[in-house]
């Protein structure tokens, strides 16, 4: 069975997008919602098995995106759990403070349909079936 993918986001229609776009990339990977920041913290504490992916805002209520990668990379069981900060901003800061965080990729959100939908096959295909993740400790 597949692991779930984490997306933490705030934006009822960029969820509802991003859903529709792992449909239509036929996806399978069950999508778990985080609608803030201190959701997802929260959420990644309390699973036993990690997500297979994050999908990170950064603009987040409660706690924000970059301050949320802090966290995680502060944390044994998920400093290695790879991020993808999926997000609107177009500010440089934000692009170099998410790799300095320990980001894996900043991916801007394409405002058009048909890219949105080519970014997201290409993250799918390359973070959920390419890329080889190390195997967690025990009781990581």
């Amino acid at each position: 069975m597949n692991r779930p993918v984490l997306l933490v986001e705030d934006n009822d229609d960029d969820i509802e997008l991003t859903q529709l776009c792992f449909k239509n990339n036929h996806i399978s990977n069950e999508m778990v919602i985080a609608r803030d920041g201190a959701e997802a913290v929260n959420y990644l504490r309390a699973v036993p098995d990690l997500p297979m992916l994050v999908l990170l805002d950064l603009k987040l209520p409660k706690i924000g995106g970059l301050e949320v990668l802090r966290i995680l990379r502060a944390d044994e069981r998920t400093k290695r759990l790879p991020v993808v900060v999926l997000t609107s901003s177009i500010e440089e800061k934000d692009l170099v403070n998410s790799y300095n965080l320990g980001a894996n990729s900043y991916i801007r959100k394409p405002v058009d349909l048909d890219q949105f939908q080519e970014a997201v096959r290409q993250l799918g295909l390359y973070w959920l079936l390419l890329n080889q993740q190390p195997v967690a400790p025990p009781g990581a």
